[in-house]
């Protein structure tokens, strides 16, 4: 079906944050399959598991207990601090859970009809209820109707949020990224996260963190509100859960996971043997302080870099981010530059027309970086962008 504007580019091997066409062309990765690929390609350890467990148990149903799922909840939820879990196949799915467990959560509360309240310009996903969440997104309403109970403030405006909470009643949740990665990486203004937080409990309400581009170390720490110092009630991640397999997990306190009862949600494939193997891999090396500091340390030489190389471009506006997660936006559209940067060897990732949003894998080098930043001043100076602005 017709759903995505695709590059005629086709890939047919990969390494570390390279990967390479059908033609022999070499490309250094900054997409990282939106996000996914944290490890990157071939990577020897997930290699070598995957090879042996594919001749154990590649799946088998959630009529039965499954040791390396329950392996695998500990561990997040453990690192999380939060009590429960539940797997799914997806981002999307993930967080249809934690819709579904707010909306419990207000039933029990006694609320007839439980209000969601979601940030403007966020993104959780593409199925009806996720899609729910975006009322001022046009495409959205393509679907109508909507899903009922869901309203919208500015991200960032602590004072918008909790005048709709105060006027309106019923409110259960606030959901939202901790940093929103599809309107292309906007990031939590000092302390918002705190204050949010903050009015959850002052109102009783659920506060639920879409960690599904944030976390597994993409800041410079497992979860992105580690950085805000914040305890969410309910957190999901997948994505580089994996590193390309398909798997999402919600993450629960014990109270508000204790609402589902059997029947009431499931998974067919969520959380089978050999994904949650691979997933318990990913963490041996991703939970680890050594591996986030470098994450850390080299997202803060890339933006450096950037900042320092790109800086003086007139035609950008702002460079933000944090870890190995940076948005470049541009004054006006440059979605021109996506071929441009295809000849200079580099995939990116151009979102709402004029940001180029950076996710590598999370074991790019500095070299590399210093590789990107040369590749990508070459695309913008080659570019649709008015050259005689470049100081």
């Amino acid at each position: 079906m017709n759903t995505y504007n695709k590059v005629p580019l086709s890939f047919t091997k990969g390494q570390g944050v390279w990967l390479w066409d059908d033609k022999g062309n070499r490309y250094l990765d900054t997409i990282a399959a939106l996000a996914v690929n944290i490890l990157g390609y071939n990577h020897p350890a997930l290699v070598a598991l995957m090879r042996e467990k594919v001749s154990d148990l590649i799946h088998v149903s959630n009529l039965y207990h499954i040791p390396e799922q329950e392996n695998l909840a500990v561990r997040l939820c453990n690192i999380s601090g939060l009590g429960k879990a539940f797997f799914a196949n997806s981002g999307a799915e993930a967080n249809e859970t934690a819709i579904k467990l707010a909306r419990l959560y207000g039933q029990q509360k006694g609320f007839e009809n439980p209000k969601i309240i979601s940030m403007t310009k966020g993104f959780h996903g593409r199925t009806m209820a996720m899609v729910s969440q975006y009322l001022n997104n046009p495409v959205s309403h393509q679907f109508s109707p909507l899903l009922p109970g869901i309203l919208n403030v500015p991200f960032n405006d602590i004072e918008a949020l909790e005048k709709m909470i105060v006027d309106n009643r019923e409110i259960v949740a606030i959901f939202m990224e901790p940093i929103q990665g599809e309107a292309g990486v906007i990031l939590p203004q000092p302390n918002y996260l705190q204050q949010v937080r903050q009015l959850c409990n002052r109102y009783d309400v659920l506060l639920i963190l879409d960690e599904v581009q944030t976390a597994m170390g993409r800041t410079g720490k497992f979860f992105a509100f580690e950085h805000s110092q914040i305890m969410p009630d309910i957190v999901t991640l997948a994505k580089g859960l994996a590193n390309g397999l398909p798997i999402g997990v919600c993450l629960a306190k014990n109270h508000i996971a204790d609402l589902f009862k059997p029947g009431f949600h499931g998974s067919t494939f969520g959380g089978n043997p050999f994904v949650c193997a691979i997933a318990d891999k990913v963490l041996d090396i991703i939970d680890d302080q050594d591996f986030l500091d470098k994450v850390a340390d080299t997202g803060a030489y890339l933006y450096d870099q950037l900042k320092q190389q790109l800086g003086n471009i007139g035609e950008i506006k702002t460079i933000r981010g944090v870890g190995l997660m940076i948005g470049i936006e541009f004054y006006e559209d440059c979605k021109d530059l996506q071929a441009h940067a295809l000849k200079a060897g580099i995939l990116i990732n151009i979102m709402h027309q004029n940001i180029v949003r950076i996710v590598p894998p999370l074991i790019m080098t500095k070299a590399e970086c210093d590789h990107l930043v040369l590749k990508l001043k070459a695309a913008i100076q080659s570019s649709c962008c008015d050259v005689s602005k470049i100081l």
